[in-house]
């Protein structure tokens, strides 16, 4: 079950674990029972500090983590491997004292949450989004005993996600109701639980001292410019939604140079990882909702929270284009998906289409074509944008089908989940219509730029930030870096360089203009 290396990584980890754990699991004679029941096997083996009994689940195969004399309160329904193995190994390690590395802060308020919180988590082994929240939710369950949470593998387990029409991972149920979809992080959840988190977090923010330089994003461009900013020595925010922005959500990463192969949540981490190594006030789960400019440049977050700063930098990214046609926003979630890669072992033996014909479009017609029953992608334009060589291997796949000059129009729902969609022959006129359950929109990115059309800061009919050679946006004092502004390569590695240049055009700026005397008297 485990190869060699794995078990060697594994067997270091588990020297990790401070007292006695109990790994319960509930198997049949089926091919999934037997590969579950031989990893649970393997595992218990490899420590002494690690029992193994045997339960009656309802969810079969399954397996819970607990610590040895305790009814497990952390459950994986389906085989944990793939991208959730480091979620077993988190849950073994935390079930035996292991301390968690996040917030001190949050960790007391998740122990000291009042009432039942029994959370269950659809996900796809293939998701890269799934495994925060599922590590996420099992740290919760192992800290305070009034939370359970249960992973259950929407491939295994189709007739639940047939029955609570579950069309897109990962999907939160709390108590039997629907709590949320899509990447969220340990402080988003317990936040959205805990209901007097978010005043009391804005009162905070609203409390800090003014910064020198405050960056607003946490993608490529936002860590490289708040890297450059600390290493100043001034005074260094970074305010974001969540850190790592369009990159979390990047399968393969190929050119990044010295790097020959690396994936979005890694390199994020490490991202992160180098941000903490200065000293930069890191301020998650908040919007940018306002900008204003006077002697200081204030930031005002949805929360209602505001932020001061005598300069700034804007990096706050893009995000999947939609397709803005009747039917899309009903059925987002429902049939309407974003993510090939998280959502398409939920479609396993049905036909979906793929909207773009671009090289990501292409890529994931590719990539479901080994999974659904069916692919047609319909691309605008009357040729298609994507590399030959992805669009040989497309052609060459006897369950794809590419429909050129094909105008979207409406997605067709039953009023639960999508059933088809509507598409106008742009030569002809004509009108067709293609049967599909899903449907992967796949059309480009659009700036996050919405928050900005009441401020001074010069925008394109696109949306973007206008900047100069030097990162610098029409308002002074404001730069901007990255895939939000007008550069012409939205790449990861021209984003970090935008952001660098961005931060020493702001610091250049700073050491040029005067601080207002009341920022200054602050800061003191």
């Amino acid at each position: 079950m485990l190869d060699a290396n794995l078990k060697k990584q594994l067997d270091t980890y588990l020297q990790n674990i401070a007292k006695p754990i109990e790994i319960s699991v509930s198997v049949d004679d089926s091919p999934k029972g037997k590969e579950l029941h031989e990893l649970a096997v393997e595992i218990a083996e490899m420590s002494s500090k690690i029992g193994l009994v045997a339960v009656d689940n309802k969810r079969t195969p399954s397996m819970g983590v607990a610590e040895a004399g305790q009814s497990p309160r952390v459950r994986f329904a389906g085989i944990p491997m793939g991208h959730e193995f480091t979620s077993l190994v988190l849950a073994l390690l935390q079930a035996g004292g292991h301390p968690s590395k996040a917030d001190p802060a949050l960790l007391d308020q998740i122990r000291n949450l009042e009432g039942e919180y029994h959370f269950e988590t659809y996900i796809s082994l293939s998701c890269q989004n799934c495994p925060d929240v599922v590590q996420a939710l099992n740290l919760m369950a192992t800290l305070n005993p009034n939370i359970s949470h249960v992973m259950i593998d929407g491939a295994l387990f189709q007739d639940e996600v047939e029955s609570r029409q579950i069309m897109a991972v990962p999907t939160v149920f709390l108590n039997g109701e629907h709590f949320g979809q899509g990447r969220m992080t340990l402080a988003e959840i317990v936040n959205k639980v805990d209901s007097g988190a978010a005043q009391r977090k804005a009162a905070e923010l609203s409390e800090k001292k003014p910064y020198e330089v405050l960056i607003v994003g946490g993608g490529p461009a936002g860590a490289a410019a708040a890297i450059y900013a600390a290493r100043k020595g001034i005074r260094t925010g970074l305010v974001a939604e969540r850190f790592g922005g369009q990159v979390m959500d990047t399968v393969g990463i190929e050119n990044f140079i010295s790097v020959p192969y690396t994936e979005g949540p890694k390199l994020v981490a490490s991202l992160e990882q180098h941000v903490k190594e200065y000293d930069i006030d890191v301020i998650t789960e908040q919007t940018a909702a306002k900008l204003t400019a006077d002697d200081m440049i204030e930031i005002t977050l949805e929360s209602g929270a505001t932020l001061s700063s005598r300069s700034v930098i804007l990096a706050t990214g893009a995000r999947w284009r939609e397709m803005n046609v009747p039917g899309e926003q009903e059925y987002r979630g429902k049939g309407v998906a974003y993510c090939p890669h998280c959502d398409g072992p939920l479609f396993k033996g049905k036909r979906v289409a793929v909207i773009g014909g671009g090289n990501s479009g292409i890529e994931a017609a590719i990539d479901l074509a080994g999974i659904v029953e069916h692919v047609t992608v319909l691309e605008f334009s009357d040729t298609l944008r994507a590399d030959e060589v992805l669009q040989r291997k497309a052609r060459s796949l006897p369950n794809v089908k590419i429909i050129k000059n094909a105008a979207t129009t409406e997605v067709r729902g039953d009023g639960n989940k999508v059933v088809g969609l509507t598409y106008t022959d742009r030569v002809s006129g004509e009108s067709s219509n293609v049967d599909v359950a899903g449907i992967f929109v796949q059309i480009g990115l659009v700036p996050n730029t919405d928050w900005l059309k009441d401020s001074d800061v010069a925008l394109t009919r696109f949306g973007e930030i206008e900047i100069d050679a030097r990162g610098a946006t029409s308002v002074p004092g404001v730069f901007a870096a990255g895939d939000v502004t007008t550069v012409p390569f939205k790449q990861i590695i021209v984003s970090m360089g935008a952001g660098a240049t961005a931060s020493l055009a702001a610091f250049d700026h700073l050491i040029r203009t005067s601080a207002p005397e009341d920022a200054v008297a602050e800061s003191a």
